[in-house]
């Protein structure tokens, strides 16, 4: 297979769309620590306690799955500057190499949505707890 400019070039639209998903995923989590950060401090649901921690991993998949999905697209210029120095055998490893760190980037994003789920089945319990109590009231 040979590799031509055009090929890189291609995974610009779809990096570019990726990587501002990702931000709107850290944009959210931001203002979710932020009314978590206030509810704590005003009454100390330990049920909190559990969205804190699992906000922190998410937090955690969401830095690294930006960082794979930057490097990969570092990684796909560079595969582009390399072609366009005449050098197609570093090129294609260098191309590969980003195909790589987008696949893992995306895995990760795969693994906070797992994440967000069971943070969501936190919320869901904690509702389902008040609903209970007021029922029996």
């Amino acid at each position: 297979m040979e590799l031509t400019l055009t090929t890189p070039a291609l995974l610009f639209p779809a990096i570019s769309l990726l990587l501002l998903a990702y931000t709107n995923r850290f944009l959210a989590l931001a203002s979710l620590i932020r009314n978590l950060k206030n509810q704590y401090s005003e009454n100390k649901n330990p049920n909190l306690l559990g969205q804190i921690s699992n906000i922190r991993k998410r937090i955690i998949q969401v830095r690294n799955m930006q960082a794979c999905g930057i490097m990969g697209f570092l990684i796909c210029v560079l595969s582009m500057w390399l072609l366009y120095s005449n050098q197609q055998k570093i090129a294609e490893y260098a191309f590969g190499f980003s195909l790589l760190l987008l696949m893992i980037s995306l895995l990760i994003s795969f693994r906070e949505t797992q994440i967000s789920v069971k943070a969501l089945e936190i919320e869901l319990s904690d509702l389902e707890e008040s609903i209970r109590e007021d029922k029996k009231r």
